[in-house]
């Protein structure tokens, strides 16, 4: 099949937009970048001078692995829409639409069942060859890095096989063509290590072990900080509360946690305790606005067997429970007035008194509450003691929402991934450039809460290596802001309007028994019905004159 009518029978072109307006280019639910090709060289030249040869090669060569990972996805969810080969050499079609090179498949020998494909690349105008000549001029080494990457990583994931491709002619070292052999790992020699160049081995760069040692010196951890995957941020909102908790972990102090639910208030009280003195203790939760008013405190402070109906045994509250941990009380600001009174006694006094018993129990409990009510509010309302909220709010920390702190959804959605890749089992390949900005332009009014859960439905509905789309983590998906302008027939980028009405095209010409009398005949019922039987405005929604109007909905059996 000819170049051409691949990128038509896969409608190629109309995956490409470019949106102005908004600064973005999109390739199907992947961002893409339009760099200068001298940019590209001079960095290249860069990682040359600050990892040597062989450490630059390494960066290339996976740099191009993912990116080829990623086009592999675009062309693995067209599969079934053609022939397998067909689907296949997209990937050199996407590389050559990129502007990296024009490879052309000259010996190929697959087997589809295995996941097995050996075969022979010829590349024409590659940049990286042309770059690495006008820096370095002629060399004794292929010089195609990130190329040989895009091959492997592209082939790797649509086959779900290691395979790895090789530079055995180059451009850049003298030869007359640039040429690729490729073959399943195992087949090819370890014992020269070319294999390493595909390993990541930060620990070899001399620019990271310095790095390394300067952060030790500076007494300061890289990254975000996290605790296990469940407390994860580097904003200055989240440091902010971060640090005010990591303060007061090791100390007796009360701690009240304020903000909005779904925050994760019982994740920071978690956090405190485990990193406490108390830490070997147990931490009891308990959510007070979860209990019916006529049992909260027989939860809290225990009950005696006959205290009332139905006490059929003697049991402990939360507070004996928790002797020598964390008592963490969620919802505060929801517990009745009579159990506030209790409460405060035995912050006051350390001592438990179980309903229906007399005796005296000596507890020692650090208190941890939390509460997305506004205390203060409800004190002048009669709704919540003065006395408990100023013993309560000795220490208090407001926990910013998720919408003030975007910068932390990109590695907070990473941990969820990771968390729930175990739980079902997969492996996946994150999100795609589209979801996770989906991600950042959602309002979140359920917080951490509610990005939890739409992690686990993406990778719930994720296929098995693959990457979470909108569509896997929205039951109903966003819609999209502004698609941009596609690419025409011939290379043009149009106007966004007119990529959306040839879009609009494309759409009702693939239908089969398509028939243009009908659907002329449905949009003028349809700007009829809109404006309510008026003609004038019905003719001028769709452009043409009254006259036109009454004339074609005559001849189409009209009033």
């Amino acid at each position: 099949m000819a170049d051409q009518k691949l990128i038509e029978k896969f409608n190629l072109r109309s995956r490409l937009r470019f949106n102005i307006d908004a600064g973005q280019i999109w390739l199907d639910e992947n961002r893409m970048l339009l760099l200068h090709a001298k940019a590209m060289g001079h960095m290249r030249r860069e990682l040359f001078d600050a990892l040597g040869e062989h450490g630059a090669r390494g960066v290339l060569i996976r740099m191009g692995f993912g990116a080829g990972q990623q086009d592999a996805e675009l062309a693995r969810s067209l599969i079934g829409e053609g022939d397998p080969y067909d689907v296949f050499n997209i990937g050199p079609e996407l590389h050559a639409f990129e502007g990296m090179v024009k490879p052309t498949i000259t010996k190929k020998e697959i087997d589809w069942e295995k996941g097995i494909f050996i075969g022979e690349v010829l590349l024409a105008n590659t940049w990286e060859a042309e770059s690495h000549i006008q820096h370095f001029g002629i060399g004794d080494d292929p010089v195609c890095w990130t190329i040989v990457g895009y091959a492997s990583g592209y082939t790797s994931q649509f086959f779900k096989r290691f395979i790895v491709f090789r530079e055995v002619t180059c451009m850049g070292r003298g030869d007359h063509a640039c040429k690729l052999l490729a073959k399943p790992a195992e087949l090819w020699d370890p014992s020269d290590g070319y294999l390493d160049y595909f390993r990541q081995n930060p620990a070899s760069y001399p620019m990271r072990r310095l790095e390394d040692e300067l952060t030790a010196l500076r007494g300061r951890a890289r990254g975000p900080v996290s605790t296990e995957g469940e407390i994860v941020g580097n904003s200055p909102e989240f440091r902010a509360a971060f640090d005010l908790v990591r303060k007061a972990a090791n100390s007796p102090i009360n701690v009240l946690l304020l903000g909005e639910t779904g925050v994760g208030k019982e994740m920071f009280a978690r956090w405190m305790h485990d990193n406490s003195d108390r830490a070997s203790g147990p931490f009891v939760a308990i959510n007070c606005g979860a209990i019916p008013h006529d049992l909260i405190e027989s939860e809290l402070f225990g009950v005696e067997k006959g205290a009332f109906t139905g006490a059929q045994h003697s049991r402990p509250g939360r507070f004996e429970r928790a002797d020598g941990g964390t008592l963490f009380l969620d919802e505060v600001g929801d517990l009745p007035l009579a159990a506030q009174v209790k409460l405060l006694r035995v912050l006051q006094t350390g001592e438990v008194e179980r309903l229906g018993d007399h005796q005296i129990r000596k507890v020692n409990v650090r208190l941890v509450a939390a509460t997305n009510v506004d205390l203060p509010k409800a004190i002048a309302e009669g709704r919540f003691r003065a006395d408990l909220y100023y013993r309560l709010s000795t220490y208090p920390v407001t926990l910013p929402p998720l919408r003030d702190r975007p910068g932390d959804i990109p590695p907070l959605a990473s941990a969820l991934i990771a968390k729930y890749e175990k739980s079902y089992g997969k492996q996946l390949g994150g999100l795609t450039d589209r979801a996770l900005r989906a991600l950042l332009n959602h309002t979140w009014l359920g917080n951490v809460r509610e990005l939890e859960n739409l992690v686990e439905r993406g990778v719930l509905l994720a296929p098995e290596g693959g990457q979470i789309e909108v569509e896997h983590l929205f039951a109903d998906p966003p819609a999209e802001r502004d698609a941009g302008a596609q690419v025409d027939v011939s290379g043009v980028v149009g106007n966004a309007e007119e990529s959306n009405r040839n879009r609009l095209c494309e759409q009702v010409l693939d239908r089969q028994n398509f028939n243009l009398d009908a659907h002329e005949q449905r949009l003028i019922e349809l700007a009829v019905q809109r404006a309510n039987g008026n003609l004038t405005h019905a003719a001028r929604a769709l452009g043409i004159t009254r006259r036109q109007l009454s004339y074609r909905l005559k001849r189409g059996g009209g009033d």
